[in-house]
């Protein structure tokens, strides 16, 4: 029986590359058409994607965590006689085989995620378009002049070296690796939110008094810590203010409000890498359960198991973990918000014919003003600012 390659659909208009987020079946299953067979993430949303075929599958080709293009293979499956693959203008060219590059002046067009068509017979060979893809040129390849029929690397150098006045240096004299998965993934969903989100950002001070006295009261005992009390008082605030828990539909005028506060917490590897921990259903529980929940979720990022989904609509970053005061959070798709603790300070405070001083923090918050408005994100941080300073253990 004929093997055939399964390929990502086009998923949205104008969409060229998406994230594959989870398999649903698994090599050796038989697959009926439209069995959704895995899942992918794009703008806002997770998408199941349903079979084009009926079959067995015979093997996926790419890893959960990849950015694909549209078109890309994902998989193989075996099917009846006669069963015609998903259209090639669906997806890429083979990476094998060299590819065309289109100019305003001529050539065909292309599909998404392909190298455009060149005018004339100058054509693009494999290691040329990873080289302008490391260089970030794929998009201005039809302004950069061949030597012969072919776009050589060394063609790449001198269209550099013609830039400004600036010229390229010497391979030997850097290193190229690849961006770890997790780098990726979060790179995908930065660039998604950049695409699809109107961010706004507001801050207020907080006093941090209740929270540093209760955290006195439980360290011998290896309690929680006090970043992770606040963890807790942002939720409680999530509870009152379902524009925080919502995500907005690709077409911008539909709503999805879930029901339950999945909260995110940005969680730092070695290497300068990062991944999100989620503790699902996070109003549902009481402190103990809460701050158990946490220290698990947390553990299993640290080991590099990324967990966010669509119903991550908050993430919470610890920046003064790592010295830092204030910082202008970027919202990373499909949450919808990033709010940034800061260190810890000493305030001075009015007292009397002097000053007395006390532990403060200052909130960040960076949010989609398509889904909350100034007045709606005010009250939200305020509340979380109300909660934090009536905190008790």
């Amino acid at each position: 029986m004929p093997v055939i390659s399964i390929r990502i659909p086009q998923l949205g208009e104008g969409l060229q590359e998406a994230l594959l987020v989870e398999f649903l079946k698994q090599p050796g299953d038989d697959i009926k058409r439209d069995d959704p067979i895995y899942v992918m993430e794009t703008d806002k949303a997770t998408t199941d994607v349903e079979s084009p075929y009926s079959g067995k599958l015979v093997e996926w080709t790419v890893d959960t965590g990849a950015v694909l293009e549209i078109g890309a293979e994902i998989g193989k499956m075996e099917v009846a006689e006669g069963v015609k693959e998903m259209p090639a203008g669906h997806g890429p060219a083979d990476e094998t085989k060299e590819e065309p590059v289109k100019t305003s002046g001529g050539g065909s067009s292309d599909s998404a995620g392909k190298a455009p068509v060149r005018s004339g017979a100058v054509q693009i060979p494999p290691r040329t378009r990873k080289y302008l893809k490391e260089k970030g040129l794929l998009d201005v390849a039809d302004k950069i002049p061949a030597s012969g029929k072919k776009l050589m690397p060394d063609d790449v150098d001198a269209y550099l070296a013609s830039q400004d006045g600036v010229s390229t240096v010497d391979s030997d004299k850097y290193d190229v690796s690849t961006l770890p998965q997790n780098q990726i993934t979060l790179n995908y969903r930065l660039l998604r939110g950049t695409q699809v989100c109107v961010p706004v950002t507001i801050m207020n001070e907080v006093n941090w008094t209740r929270l540093d006295e209760a955290r006195n009261q439980v360290r011998e005992s290896g309690g929680p810590t006090a970043f992770a009390m606040s963890l807790w008082c942002i939720v409680q605030s999530l509870k009152k203010y379902d524009r925080f828990r919502s995500s907005l539909a690709a077409d911008g005028k539909t709503l999805k409000t879930f029901k339950e506060v999945n909260l995110g917490v940005a969680v730092s590897l070695p290497k300068d890498q990062l991944v999100t921990a989620v503790v699902p259903g996070a109003c549902q529980m009481d402190k103990d359960a809460f701050f158990a929940a946490l220290a698990g979720q947390i553990e299993k990022a640290r080991d590099g198991q990324d967990q966010i989904d669509e119903s991550t609509t908050i993430t919470v970053s610890n920046i003064g973990k790592a010295g830092m005061k204030i910082g202008i959070p970027a919202i990373v798709a499909p949450a919808m918000a990033t709010l940034a603790v800061g260190e810890t300070y000493w305030q001075p405070q009015p007292d009397g014919d002097g000053f007395s001083f006390s532990k403060a923090a200052t909130l960040t918050l960076s949010f989609d003003h398509r889904i909350a408005n100034g007045i709606g994100a005010a009250n939200f941080l305020t509340d979380v600012k109300n909660e934090i300073q009536n905190f008790t253990i």
